[in-house]
């Protein structure tokens, strides 16, 4: 299947959402140019803000091979990924992202969230989250056991 009718496709699973009253965004994973992975936005239907297109299509990608690793994967989006799925891509190790619709044209349709690139893009301390240490005494540091342990 060439690029082109696996995009079709991602845009068809995106469409497919709608009536369960989710925004539309679909997405496959791609490994040797077979599909491995497909999914759709859930959030609304599964009330799960992280049940992205693109975050279910990289869970079903990394179970299904067996590996956190997919570099040697592609990912069709039929629309630009949040940051959310930028970074769970990122963190995935894939490079190549293939996109119908970019966000600036979803804005134009109440689709996405500008807010939060608007967020990251401030210094910390401008942001409107706000983050407050809080360190209990007499509790183990978790990055000193890790560093310590046999599993990094």
């Amino acid at each position: 299947m060439g690029k082109e009718e696996i995009m079709k496709k991602t845009i068809k699973l995106a469409i497919s959402t709608i009536e369960d009253g989710n925004t539309p965004f679909g997405a496959i994973i791609t490994k040797d140019g077979e599909i491995i992975a497909e999914a759709v936005n859930e959030v609304s239907s599964s009330v799960d803000l992280t049940a992205h297109a693109e975050l279910s299509a990289i869970r079903k990608a990394t179970k299904k091979l067996g590996r956190i690793n997919l570099s040697d994967c592609e990912l069709f989006a039929s629309g630009e990924p949040c940051t959310m799925c930028l970074t769970a891509i990122y963190y995935s190790g894939i490079k190549k992202v293939y996109v119908a619709y970019s966000q600036e044209e979803a804005a134009l349709y109440r689709i996405g969230n500008s807010y939060v690139h608007e967020q990251i893009g401030l210094p910390k301390e401008k942001r409107d989250l706000s983050y407050i240490q809080l360190r209990p005494v007499d509790v183990e540091h978790p990055y000193k056991v890790w560093d310590s342990s046999n599993c990094k």
